[in-house]
Formats: structure tokens, sequence, C-alpha cells
């Protein structure tokens, strides 16, 4: 081993993702691999495409350097796949939905085959024919794209990606699709197409009609005549609406995507992938990956030198994937071997900012990201132009129509989700900030063990504000934001992405989007709990007039709770506590009629949804919990569904006894027989309450039951690695 290898170390967490996600196992499921062999087995596969024994043998090299060392890292599919047997590489396709029963099935078989390797789909619906039109060949109506984008989703639920996890779609319906209101509101009942995204396809006219305050047209896709005008400020406000309920439907600007669209020739863009940073034609795919910007400052400054240097051997990299990639079917690899597209981006945008102590929301923050991305895709186009001149350029490329040089790919550049990359990479997510600075994890016997940011720590030890604590008031607070023990330059410099105006967010993503992006970014705008639904607006008409081509949005905990009961503000709900003192001498709370609660859903060892509700007094104390079992005629689930009740009421007691919630935590611990039974998810909703991380609280990670945070457009775990969709 070389010396360099000796001291590249893996944190705790990078190690677990890769043991857990990663590395490859034998028939008894014992981890086979270490990083250096997981490294080797991914460089030596895609190096093995050069024609060149010689230039093989330096590639194997450069790829494994840029990969082990952290400077860049390809995605998931392509670390657990290269070199194995199922050798699919590609995160992302976008499959064609025909307006036809063969259409429709054939492209919910192809998503099956997609999912089934590991990769990510999009679809439109928009070709299909409204609900109620109708069907000259059965003489009947059509049910519409919801009725089908069900069966998709229903698809998705059977079928796991690479035998890992389910298979995440992007569902997209064009602005002037007839059933568009039914599209706009078919997820605010969370419980409905889960393995989903949603987003409508906005056109400029639409945008144009909202801006004038004018109708626009409804267009049946199968006859292209108008069947219907709607007031466009009534539908904008009805999306917004939605985006403000739960973050869905998110808008993709269609028409902003194909006017970047590379080779208009073979058509025009549809949808993405599902995190929306891939506009891809029918049957593209695009294989991804990230430059990790955190390595590359040094004493203070941008290393541009070495930058250049691990981009362009990136480029190749990317190039690489293409040629040795297996693809699910033939037409996908048809239309990706014809225009080569990759997408190059990055992660820890985060930690560069503030290695060069820059405020992520600042405008020298912003000048800074986009001078890098700008400076990635000139390095990663001149590579891509070299290897066209070396190999030929990507097939479909037309003089006639493409303007630029002939070069080696169509596309080069995007910013995706990079959740469990960035965790083995130990570094803040895509062009994300930081989502906390100072977290808190309870382990076992209910010990409160403090995870604090590396840089933020060597900076307040180094300037003598660092002290436990500190750092426990900031975890408990979730910010470093108003702590008179941190210098108020620390504290802009360490704004997390909930202490970040909205609008800065969209400013940073409409500067990177001009900067140097070919095709889109996936990036969540996070607004806090109170955020208006102008507010949600007027992210919207920024981002859209920034260049943006697509938004998310995230209202602080809008996705994870729902208020069962609102307390009046009457005298009756406002009336003292009184408790009943028993004979022993211990108080029991009397709980008034009306309680404020917030619902949690889970999946059980079964993958069966459990409804967790917890009661809450003024204060905000846990008061009572109820577990709400779905129905089954099974026996073991009917004995579940009773000791889950029996559970609830054992701690509900408690808690009207003001038994300490730590006693409660370690008694649920010590219970606990699976990481997905009632003990463990108590205990995990109790340990979060403890530690004050109320404050937007999330989903449970089905795989630990760790907490899952909302950033890049999909929900992550930050204890096991575990992505919705990435």
């Amino acid at each position: 081993m070389t010396p360099d290898l000796a001291k590249q170390v893996l944190t705790t967490t990078a190690e677990t993702v890769l043991a857990r996600r990663y590395y490859l196992k034998d028939a008894e499921g014992k981890v086979i691999e270490s990083w250096e062999t997981l490294v080797r087995r991914v460089a030596n596969a895609v190096a093995e495409v050069e024609n060149e024994q010689t230039q093989q043998k330096q590639l194997r090299e450069d790829f494994f350097n840029i990969i082990y060392h952290l400077d860049f890292l390809p995605n998931s599919p392509c670390l657990m796949n290269a070199g194995t047997d199922l050798g699919q590489l590609s995160a992302c396709f976008v499959l064609p939905v025909a307006d036809s029963m063969d259409g429709i099935f054939t492209a919910i078989r192809n998503g099956a085959l997609v999912h089934k390797t590991g990769g990510g789909t999009g679809y439109s619906f928009s070709r299909l024919r409204s609900k109620n039109a109708s069907v000259r060949s059965t003489q009947g109506v059509a049910s519409g794209p919801l009725s089908f984008a069900a069966v998709f989703d229903a698809a998705t639920e059977t079928i796991k990606q690479g035998g890992k996890r389910r298979g995440a779609n992007m569902g997209v319906l064009r602005i002037d699709h007839p059933d568009i209101m039914d599209f706009i509101v078919a997820k605010e009942d969370q419980s409905r197409f889960n393995n989903f995204n949603f987003s409508v396809a906005i056109t400029d006219a639409f945008m144009q009609a909202v801006e004038d305050g004018s109708e626009f047209e409804l267009i049946e896709p199968s006859t292209r005549e108008v069947v219907k005008r709607l007031d466009a400020r009534t539908v904008f406000d009805k999306i917004i609406d939605l985006a403000w309920h739960n973050g869905e439907p998110g808008v993709l600007f269609i028409d902003v995507a194909n006017r970047d669209n590379m080779t208009p020739q073979l058509g025009c863009f549809e949808a993405t992938n599902p995190c929306g940073e891939q506009w891809l034609l029918p049957y593209e795919s695009c294989n991804l990956g990230s430059v990790n910007l955190a390595n590359f400052v040094k004493k203070g400054k941008i290393d541009y030198d070495r930058l250049k240097k691990v981009v362009r051997t990136a480029t190749h990299f990317l190039d690489n994937v293409i040629d040795c990639n297996r693809f699910p079917i033939p037409e996908i690899a048809e239309m990706t071997l014809k225009t080569r597209k990759i997408g190059m981006g990055i992660m820890g945008m985060h930690d560069l900012l503030i290695q060069m102590e820059t405020p992520y929301a600042s405008e020298e923050g912003r000048a800074l990201s986009g001078k890098i991305m700008r400076f990635i895709r000139d390095a990663a186009e001149e590579r891509s132009i070299e290897l066209a001149r070396e190999k030929s350029p990507f097939p479909a490329y037309d003089p006639q129509v493409n303007v630029y040089p002939p070069r080696r790919n169509a596309a080069l550049t995007s910013i995706q989700p990079t959740g469990t990359v960035s965790m083995i990479a130990d570094c803040a997510s895509g062009c994300e900030p930081y989502f906390s600075i100072v977290m808190v994890k309870h382990v076992m016997d209910g010990d409160r063990l403090i995870l604090v940011n590396k840089y933020f720590e060597k900076i307040a030890r180094e300037e003598g504000f660092y002290s436990e604590e500190l750092m426990s008031k900031v975890a408990d607070t979730g910010t470093v934001i108003g702590h008179k023990e941190i210098p108020e330059r620390w504290q802009q410099i360490f704004r997390t992405a909930q202490d970040i105006r909205p609008e800065d967010h969209i400013k940073m993503q409409g500067c990177l989007q001009r900067s140097g992006v070919d095709s889109s970014i996936s990036k969540t705008i996070n607004l806090p709990a109170n955020a208006t639904k102008e507010e949600v607006k007027l992210s919207y008409i920024t981002g859209y007039k920034l260049g943006c081509k697509g938004l998310t949005v995230y209202r602080d905990g809008s996705r994870d709770k729902q208020v069962l009961h609102a307390t009046d503000s009457t005298a009756k709900d406002k009336t003292e506590k009184t408790a009943i003192v028993s004979e022993r001498g211990l108080a029991k709370q009397i709980l008034p009629d009306t309680l404020n609660a917030k619902r949690y859903r889970v999946k059980d060892q079964y993958q069966k949804s459990v409804y967790i509700i917890v009661c809450f007094d003024e204060n905000e104390k846990p008061m009572e919990v109820f577990a709400k079992f779905p129905f089954d005629n099974r026996v073991d689930l009917k004995d579940k569904s009773t000791m889950w009740t029996t559970t609830c009421r054992l701690v509900s007691l408690a808690l009207r006894f003001n038994v300490p919630m730590d006693e409660i935590i370690k008694q649920l611990d010590r219970s606990s027989g699976h990481m997905l039974d009632l003990p463990a998810q108590l205990s995990k909703l109790f340990k979060s309450f403890l530690a004050g991380t109320q404050r937007g609280f999330s989903s449970t990670c089905p795989e630990c039951s760790g907490n899952l945070r909302f950033e890049e457009g999909c929900e992550t775990c930050g204890d096991c690695g575990y992505s919705k969709c990435s």
C-alpha cells in the first residue's frame, strides 16, 4: 500500500454507509470489500473500454486516484454495479408513455426493468388523453392520466431498485392538459403516489397569462383541440396552495429547458428524472458524477489547477461509463449512445465557501460559486472536444443544427442529489447549504451524543468559543444564529438551509444555472414553517425570471405533521391544568377535551403503514400516544395491533404521571426487539422531542428509523444513507 493510501481515512458514517449499501457481500451477507477494493473494481471496469493497453493502465490509476481520495465520486449505481454481473451504471432515465394500452404497459414494463437495475425513471403523462375523452377503438371513454399513474405507482411498489430499495419516479403533466387540476391536487393525500414526485410542466405562455391575469387554453392531446379555458392566476394559486401544503407538485419550466436542448433535431424534452436535474429525451439515460469542492481549498485559496485535472479525468471517466454500461433495454442503449450525455455535478460547495470564509447567502458567495461552476463546465467541455477528436463526436451531432464545436457528449453538466455519496465524502450535499451544524444522536442507553460540523468545531476551538454547553444549545435550537457566544461573522458563514432566506436559495440556483449547468439543478428552496403562500408564489416567479428550469419548495414540517384538532381560543380550553393525586401521592395529569396532535406515518417490518399519533399540551410536551394499525385478517398482525395499543396506553400513562422522558426512552430502547417495532419508533420520536428537533420534524427512515430530511428534492436519512430518490 502506498503512503497516500495509508493516509486515506473514511469517517465512521462513511464506512457504515458503504458496508450497508455499496460493498459487495458473499452469499451469507458478509462484506467482502474495502474502500480500496471497491474503487479498484470501479476504476478497472471503466478503464477497460479503452483500446490501448498502455492507456488502460494509466486510466485505471487516474480513475482510482480521483475516486479513492474523494475528489470525485460517480453516482450510486456505478459504485455498486461497475465490475459486477449486473453492470448497469446509470442513475437517470426518461421513458415515453404513448397514448395506447400497448404504449402504457410497455412503459410500465420498461420502468420495472430500469428499477430492477437501480435506476430512477421520469414519465410524462401529457400524451395520454384526458379523463372521459372518447376512445374510438372501444366506443368508450378514457380513464385519464392519473388512473394510469396509479398503475405505474403500484408496479413500482413491488420492484426494489437493484434489490436495495423501491424505485423512484417523476410524473409530469403539462399545464395545458385538460386533467391538470386533478393532477395538481393528486398528492394532497400523502398516502397516494408514494413512489412518485409530481411536477407540472409550465409553459412560457402560461406564465405570461399569470402575469397578464388572462385565461389560457387546455388542449386535448388526442385531437389537439382546445377543450376549455381557465383563469391562469386561479390555476397558479392552486399549484402554490398545494406546494405550500406539502411541497408537491413541483414546477418544471419546460420551454426554458427546451431552449437549451442540445439536440432539438431528435425531439423535445417532456420530462426529467425523479429529482429534476436531468432533462432527457424519451429513452435517454444519463450517468452522473460529482466533484467534491471541499477538497480544492488550500491555505484560503482555490487550487484551480488541480480542480481542472480532476474535472478532465472525471469527464473521461463518465464518457467511458457509457461504453461499459449494460443498459436495461435496447431502446435506451440506442438513444444513450446516440447523444452520450453525461452529468458532471458538484458537492461540498458549502464546505468550499466555509473554508473561503464566505457566506452562502451573500453576493460574494453566489459570484464565487458561479465562477467555479463555469470553470468546471469549461474544463469538461475542453476535454469532451478532445475526446471527440480522439474517438468521434456523439453520433447525433449535426453541424447544421448544433452551433457548438464537435464534442464527445451532447450535455456535460448538471447538479444532482448526492445524499449518500456526500456522506461517503463527508461534505455538504450538492449545491445545498448544510442542513445542520450541530446534531444530536441518541444511543441505546439514552445517552445524548453531540455531533459537530468539522469546520465549525475547528473554528470554535481556535477562536476560543467552543464549549459542550454551547454545542448542546446549538443542537437544541437547530441554528447558530442568535447565540451571543458565537461571533456575528461566523453566525453568517455557518447559516444552515433553514436560516437562509428563500430568495437567497433561489438566487444561488439561478446563478449556478446561468453560469455553467447544461441540464438542471436538484435543489430545495427551504421555507420556514410560518411561510405564507405569497412567499411560495414569489419563489416560483423569481425562479422563473432567473432562468431556473425547475423548482422544488419545502415548507418546514409540511410533509410530516397533521394537526388533528386545533385548540380553541375559548376559555374552556385555556383552563389551568389539574391533576388527580393517588393514594400513593402520585399526580396524574387530567387532560382537556381538546389537544393538539401530530400524526407520523411509519412502516413496520412487514412494510405496513402504521400511524403514530402524539398529543401535546400547550407547551408542546407529549401527553399521550396512539397507534393506528391497518386492519388485516392475519392473526399475527392482530396480535401486533393489540401489543402496540397496550404499549401506547402504558407510555401515555407514564407521560400523564410526569415520568421523565429520558426514563421512558431508556425503557423503550430496552424493550425494542426490531428497529421497526413500536418501542423503537416511540423512542425515536421522544428522543427528537428531547433534543428539541420538533422544528422541522421529519418522516421516519424505513430502513433504520432515523429521521429523513428534505433536501435536493428528495428525502434522505443522515444516519444510514437511505435516500428515497437518489
